[in-house]
């Protein structure tokens, strides 16, 4: 397990962040943790799994595609917050993210 600091965190929120900001062709300041991705910025989840591959490529993560999906069927990611949650959990724990108690 990693433990993930604040500049982590920091990076891992900005990233988040801008991201949603240009593809979804909005201000980053008209974005908060609340931000339904779907609903909201007309998202899909074709984004997210973009947006994980880049912080798989950022911090070496191997995460499987199908231990992320056990994972998001138990707990979805569908705001900005939950997505920044989901993220800081696969840094700190990898592909042991699925023994991870919700």
């Amino acid at each position: 397990m990693n433990q993930v600091d604040q500049q982590t965190l920091t990076e891992i929120r900005r990233i988040t962040y801008d991201y949603f900001a240009e593809e979804c062709d909005i201000d980053v300041n008209e974005l908060s943790d609340e931000t339904h991705i779907i609903t909201e910025l007309e998202g899909d989840s074709l984004m997210l799994l973009s947006l994980l591959e880049i912080f798989r490529k950022k911090y070496g993560l191997s995460v499987e595609l199908r231990t992320l999906g056990q994972h998001l069927m138990k707990k979805p990611a569908d705001t900005i917050g939950q997505v920044i949650e989901l993220t800081t959990k696969l840094v700190e724990h990898g592909n042991d993210i699925i023994n991870v108690a919700l």
